[in-house]
């Protein structure tokens, strides 16, 4: 019997050591931080690695956690500058850098950061439109950021970020909101097909315009060509008519035409005028080589009187 009873001190003695040397042996894991309190006041932040406390004297008041945390900003309603309430969420990036000051600065850290985030986020809508609300997330989430952080440094928590999660209007706000949406499509729509047939009309209106002009290019440069042959052809006939026997071609070239002409009459019209020597060709031809001759003592005179050599 006795035995037992000291099996049973022993075994009770054993207990009491191990939760002796718990309360005396204090082992910190990384990124974290106690607070310490000797007879209730602060003494000392106990950071990770191993550290020895004196029971009943000493207590580890808080236990904080140094790794960066998300706070969750339940859904609020906000109103904006032009008079719409809006239904706002978001979250709340936070990481403790004082743990003192995070444990003696205000008596619930997570609750009195939310209901910061809550008031800076409505004071922020309340500045902008809403329009502005959709459109500047970034400069919302800074400003909010900005102003938490401000009023947070005396709790020893640094504010690294906020984002909007969500920005809901009320169910008309966002029927009109889709109308306009609409609206803005149809018009662009318009507009760019409007500037397409504007520009089909000009480049059709440039192309005729450059088919114009490089249809009467054509026509001058043909001209041209056609005046210059011609010249070339006069000077050439001229040289021939003035050289040896050239008197002699032109008096066949006409007979030639002559009787050209009057077979061509026959055979196409079925009444025909002729001269009343018309049987004499060499009368014709005669006359003819008169006018020819003639009207080139002419020019010849006219060349002489202007200076013109041959």
């Amino acid at each position: 019997m006795f035995e037992s009873m000291s099996l049973a001190l022993l075994a009770g003695a054993v207990v009491l050591l191990l939760l002796f040397a718990k309360s005396f042996f204090r082992v910190v894991p990384q990124n974290e931080a106690y607070i310490v309190e000797r007879l209730g006041k602060y003494n000392r932040t106990l950071l990770a690695g191993f550290h020895i406390t004196i029971p009943i004297v000493e207590r580890v008041a808080y236990k904080h956690s140094l790794k960066e945390f998300a706070v969750d900003v339940a859904s609020q309603q906000a109103i904006s500058r032009d008079n719409v309430p809006l239904s706002i969420d978001g979250v709340l990036y936070l990481k403790i850098m004082d743990p003192k000051a995070a444990s003696y600065g205000v008596d619930n850290l997570r609750f009195a950061i939310t209901q910061l985030a809550q008031t800076s986020m409505r004071a922020e809508i309340g500045k902008l439109s809403l329009d502005d609300t959709f459109e500047s997330r970034e400069n919302i989430n800074a400003r909010v950021t900005h102003a938490i952080d401000e009023a947070s440094g005396v709790w020893g928590t640094k504010v690294l970020r906020y984002e909007v999660k969500d920005i809901q209007p009320p169910a008309t706000i966002l029927e009109e909101m889709e109308k306009q949406m609409g609206a803005e499509r149809e018009r662009r729509v318009a507009v760019t097909t409007s500037e397409g047939y504007r520009q089909s009309q000009i480049n059709q209106a440039e192309g005729d315009r450059e088919a114009q002009i490089l249809r009467a290019q054509g026509s001058a440069e043909s001209m041209t060509i056609e005046a210059t042959a011609r010249a070339e052809a006069i000077r050439t006939i001229s040289s021939a008519i003035n050289s040896e026997g050239g008197s002699a071609a032109v008096a066949q070239q006409l007979a030639e035409q002559y009787v050209s002409a009057f077979d061509k009459l026959a055979r196409e019209g079925t009444i025909a005028l002729l001269p009343g020597d018309g049987g004499d060709v060499a009368s014709m031809v005669a006359k003819a080589y008169t006018a020819f001759d003639s009207l080139r003592d002419k020019v010849d005179t006219s060349n002489a009187a202007s200076g013109v050599v041959k």
